[in-house]
């Protein structure tokens, strides 16, 4: 379960990565005869969005069930 999390954060981070390279590209002047291609940044990021809630499931479920414990400082201390 711990190598799933942290491939799910390596797509989090390499989405918003790709986010950021269409953000600074910005959109070039349209090519006659061509559409320009618009919301590469909107995807990217809204993948990233979804994969983080999917993320957040999954590891609150692997804890419901057992399969990962919690660490750190104990509640209370």
């Amino acid at each position: 379960m711990k190598i799933l999390v942290v491939i799910a954060f390596i797509g989090i981070v390499l989405s918003l990565g790709s986010a950021l390279f269409y953000m600074m590209r910005g959109s070039a002047p349209p090519v006659e005869g061509q559409s320009p291609k618009k919301g590469n940044m909107a995807t990217a990021l809204a993948f990233r969005v979804g994969f983080s809630i999917v993320l957040f499931i999954c590891v609150l479920v692997s804890w419901k069930m057992g399969w990962i414990q919690p660490t750190g400082i104990p509640p209370g201390a």
